[in-house]
């Protein structure tokens, strides 16, 4: 059993999430900021990759007051559980995800004096030889009560769970802005799939200054 997992990005109208720099840039809007707000506070945990870790350093907690209050009337946590997924664990100990509850999965070839650090200041497990395996990471939360999974990138990430048929769901936001570059971070990064993951368009909408699509992988 696994959680039901869904990814939620912002980009570029060229597809991009950032720059060949990988700096953070401000994409969405602000109707877009809270509408991300509302799906934290909605789910169990939500997930990243190291890059986006090592790149925007975000804390992925929930902004609102209202929505944390909200929460914990519903007898659950403030915020939702991180997981941070870093094979080699190069997370750094001065993150700011590491306010709150975090899990930091990784494969065998972590060094060990890396998790001995980050042991200090989150839950560690090894899922993998060379890099974490994501149906095993996925059981592994579901064991854990997680249901419902948010993940916020990066495109490395979200390219690895397309490929093992592990997303339910995309929404993606595209701010009318061109970042351009050969070598910019995309929505889904690596290597390009084999056949292309079909997509079906659930909805579209404009929101503030941009367009949200709302998107299901195709059942075969």
């Amino acid at each position: 059993m696994r959680p039901y997992v869904f990814v939620n990005i912002a980009s570029s109208l060229d597809g991009k999430i950032s720059d060949e720099k990988r700096r953070q840039l401000r994409i969405s809007c602000k109707e877009d900021l809270e509408r991300v707000d509302e799906l934290r506070a909605s789910v169990d945990a939500i997930m990243v990759g190291v890059g986006t870790i090592l790149a925007d350093n975000p804390k992925l907690n929930v902004k609102s007051k209202e929505l944390r209050e909200r929460r914990l009337r519903e007898g659950r946590t403030e915020n939702p559980l991180k997981v941070v997924v870093d094979s080699k664990c190069r997370i750094p100990d001065d993150a700011q995800v590491f306010d709150g509850k975090v899990i930091v999965a990784v494969s065998k070839l972590a060094k060990r004096e890396s998790l001995e650090r980050i042991a200090k200041k989150a839950q560690i497990v090894v899922l993998g030889e060379e890099k974490v395996d994501l149906n095993s990471l996925l059981n592994f939360l579901y064991d854990q009560g997680v249901r419902r999974l948010m993940v916020e990138g990066g495109g490395t990430l979200i390219s690895s769970l397309l490929r093992e048929g592990l997303v339910d769901e995309m929404f993606i936001y595209y701010a009318p802005i061109i970042i351009g570059g050969s070598n910019s971070p995309t929505i889904c990064d690596g290597r390009s799939f084999e056949l292309p993951v079909r997509m079906e368009i659930v909805s579209f909408e404009r929101l503030g200054e941009g367009i949200l699509v709302h998107t299901k992988p195709r059942k075969n």
